[in-house]
């Protein structure tokens, strides 16, 4: 089980429902982009909009619906590291517990679309933030 280091609170729109009052699933993953966005800007120190990379893995287990009245918790670290990449782990929460976990990978791209390495004030933002827990 991860420990989560980070979290931020998301509000539930009526947009985001589907017609059956839940919160749609596609809409669950773009909680997790706000929270990544976010801890993009207040841990690693960058604005997300102002980097370069792309998501080339996404996996999401849902456990329980989200409805409009729910409070919504994201939880979100990094796990690992690697040469060109963040593996991240996140869990989406209302009052009732977990309503969907995940990991998602980003991959660092330079301005033509080719990887490149993780910059290092990246690796030690992280890092100190995550108290030294990351692969």
């Amino acid at each position: 089980m991860a420990t989560f280091t980070y979290e931020t609170e998301v509000p539930v729109r009526f947009r985001d429902l589907d017609p059956m009052g839940r919160v749609h699933n596609a809409v669950i993953l773009m909680y997790v982009e706000e929270a990544r966005a976010r801890y993009f800007q207040e841990v690693v120190g960058e604005r997300l909009e102002e980097t370069d990379g792309a998501l080339v893995h996404q996996e999401i287990d849902y456990t329980a619906p989200i409805e409009l009245e729910d409070a919504v918790t994201v939880r979100y670290r990094v796990s690992k590291i690697g040469a060109s990449s963040l593996t991240t782990v996140f869990e989406v929460r209302t009052d009732d517990g977990i309503a969907a976990d995940g990991e998602v990978v980003h991959v660092v791209l330079d301005e033509v679309g080719e990887t490149r390495s993780v910059p290092d004030t990246w690796r030690e933002n992280i890092t100190a933030f995550e108290d030294e827990s990351v692969e």
